[in-house]
């Protein structure tokens, strides 16, 4: 085999692993990226400046009680590209074209309609989930495996947090705030009326991701 065809798919295979490294985790610098990858910090670097070349990663400067700011690395959007983009130009086409044949109220019926579905879907695979950490376990599977790479962290109070990474109809929700809207509305169904869900982060606001506040409501 050719070797440096050989490296070149090493190299391929590494940085495709940095981008769904950061996909998860957001900002992160060489240190943790190196330890993560078990590579040199000069190794890291060169990935890094290879993949902003592309125009995939960029970083951002967070101050350190001592020493040289760090250099925290991130994605841009045009790395979207290697995750699920949910048919994103058709979705924005239908919903244009519903939009014009039968305005923004046979659109929202549409939507109640696509709610209902997948409530029932989603009740399914909650199956006999207990709890709200149960259900939310079980809610972030769901999602995770329709694009949204959800997960669940347990802030230890009372209170959780439902992240979602990437936003495969992002597009699609950009040219129908409905479609959010409803989700909203859809967890807020799933966990119940004693269960206070809350969006305190948004991709289309210019959000990494999408973060919900969950807790029950012991009022």
């Amino acid at each position: 085999m050719n070797r440096n065809r050989t490296h070149k798919d090493a190299s391929t295979s590494t940085r495709r692993a940095i981008i769904d490294l950061l996909k998860q985790r957001g900002g992160t610098d060489v240190v943790a990226l190196s330890s993560e990858f078990s590579l040199s910090g000069m190794a890291i670097r060169q990935h890094l400046n290879a993949l902003k070349e592309e125009g995939l990663v960029t970083y951002e400067e967070e101050a350190r009680p001592m020493g040289r700011p760090t250099k925290l690395w991130r994605l841009t959007p045009a790395a979207d590209r290697f995750f699920p983009s949910g048919y994103s130009e058709l979705s924005v086409s239908l919903i244009n074209s519903m939009k014009e044949a039968f305005g923004n109220e046979g659109l929202d019926k549409l939507l109640t309609v696509r709610n209902k579905n997948m409530q029932e879907q989603y009740l399914q695979h909650l199956g006999g989930a207990a709890g709200v950490s149960e259900k939310l376990d079980k809610l972030a599977e769901i999602r995770t495996i329709e694009g949204y790479m959800a997960e669940v962290k347990d802030q230890g109070d009372g209170s959780f947090l439902f992240i979602e990474k990437h936003c495969p109809i992002c597009e699609a929700a950009a040219a129908c705030t409905g479609l959010c809207n409803n989700e909203l509305h859809l967890f807020n169904t799933l966990l119940g009326e004693h269960v206070l869900v809350e969006r305190v982060e948004y991709i289309l606001a210019g959000g990494g991701k999408c973060v919900y506040r969950v807790r029950e409501n012991n009022l």
